[in-house]
């Protein structure tokens, strides 16, 4: 199905020096055209969507075609048919059409076609088999504008099949259905992710990470993660999940206070805060330094609710903690108590506009004191800094230098 001059393309290419990559394409014999969530998106009026091309050069013909125009390119997946084109200091993926020879689950092998059509065939979902070119005419194959417009998340053709060329496709399945999905979960599709799910397993754990992260922040997770868990598929890459009430709390109330969202968050608001179980989790993702840091903290330090509610007490756990690890173990024991702090918004406002104090002394105030001793050193700063906080950070350096003499002597 062609759809004439169907996409603002003002929405899909705010950038007019893509056209110059279609004019070398155009000039080596080939077409080029937007393909999958870029065109999607911009359909739906979504922005910030990473732009991806499909061709019908090969990919030898399409780095010639670009180097005829004086276009840069790197080889970022050649093998599987993607070229990495420059244009503005931004590398745009543009993929030359293929099918599939052979599959496993996780890897294809692949042969190019010229065939537009075929190209859409191997792709998972009718949303995102749909092709525009530099004019908004669109290209739809499977009827995935419809889909779109009705709020359809439909594999193409047998859903089985597609799963079994790419068994993340599960995931993006339940995804793409939390984001775009309307009705009733396509049955058909429901049946193949329950038939395939034990593929989950064979899936490397940082290609699962990384699609849980995305499905996470997903409008309708709550709602998706309950048919998954009801279907036996949540608990391939979440076990034992038992809180997502504590999540559906945990989401109104960062919209109520008109925060930020962040998957972390909402992971960790999914278990019960122990710090042994945090760290199976964090070692089972494969999460950051970072991550793992904030997801383990998150869990050790306890932190009664009373002492959230007095600015004192408030800028010294500021002050231990941080202005975000505050914030988010507000937000989070919020959630777990499915009762939001006591002037949640008014304790957040007093966190973002104080001016974390800075501790007075250093170790060479304590050396002019005589000591030279390093760890004697450490443990002198600790002691008068724990004063310090106790005094609601009052206390001047000289007094502070003061009760440093009265230590050491």
């Amino acid at each position: 199905m062609i759809r004439d001059a169907y996409l603002d393309i003002d929405t899909l290419m705010p950038d007019k020096k893509v056209l110059k990559l279609f004019r070398a394409v155009e000039r080596q014999g080939g077409v080029l055209r937007f393909v999958g969530g870029a065109v999607r998106d911009a359909l739906m009026g979504l922005k910030g969507f990473d732009l991806d091309l499909a061709t019908d050069l090969s990919p030898e013909e399409l780095v010639e075609a670009c180097a005829e125009s004086g276009i840069k390119t790197v080889p970022i997946g050649i093998k599987f048919g993607t070229v990495g084109v420059i244009i503005n200091d931004n590398v745009l993926e543009v993929t030359s059409l293929r099918k599939d020879v052979k599959t496993d689950g996780r890897h294809a092998e692949v042969e190019f076609t010229d065939n537009w059509e075929e190209d859409a065939s191997r792709r998972d979902l009718t949303i995102n088999a749909v092709y525009a070119d530099e004019k908004g005419n669109v290209f739809d194959y499977y009827n995935g504008i419809s889909d779109l417009e009705n709020g359809i998340v439909r594999f193409i053709g047998s859903p089985s099949q597609r799963i079994k060329e790419d068994y993340l496709r599960i995931l993006r399945f339940f995804r793409f259905y939390s984001i775009f999905g309307k009705g009733p979960i396509d049955k058909k599709a429901l049946q193949a992710c329950v038939e395939n799910k034990e593929g989950l397993k064979t899936l490397s754990m940082e290609r699962l990470r990384d699609e849980l992260n995305k499905l996470i922040m997903t409008p309708k997770v709550v709602e998706t993660f309950k048919i998954m868990q009801d279907n036996e598929i949540l608990s391939y890459i979440l076990p034992e999940t038992r809180n997502l009430h504590k999540l559906d709390f945990l989401i109104k109330l960062v919209d109520k206070e008109e925060l930020e969202h962040e998957a972390l968050r909402r992971l960790f608001i999914l278990y019960e805060p122990d710090v042994a179980l945090a760290e199976n989790l964090a070692n089972r993702l494969r999460m950051s330094k970072i991550q793992r840091q904030h997801f383990i903290r998150w869990a050790e330090i306890q932190i009664p609710s009373e002492e959230f509610f007095y600015d004192k007490s408030l800028a010294k756990l500021v002050y231990r903690y941080g202005k975000e690890f505050c914030i988010d173990k507000m937000l989070l024991q919020s959630g777990i108590d499915m009762r939001p702090i006591d002037n949640l918004h008014q304790r957040i406002e007093f966190i973002r506009n104080m001016i974390v104090p800075i501790f007075p002394l250093r170790g060479k105030d304590i050396l002019t004191l005589g000591v030279s001793e390093p760890r004697r050193i450490g443990d002198i700063l600790k002691d008068i800094e724990e004063i310090w906080i106790r005094k609601d950070f009052s206390l001047t350096r000289e007094e502070l230098l003061d009760l440093a003499k009265e230590l050491n002597s």
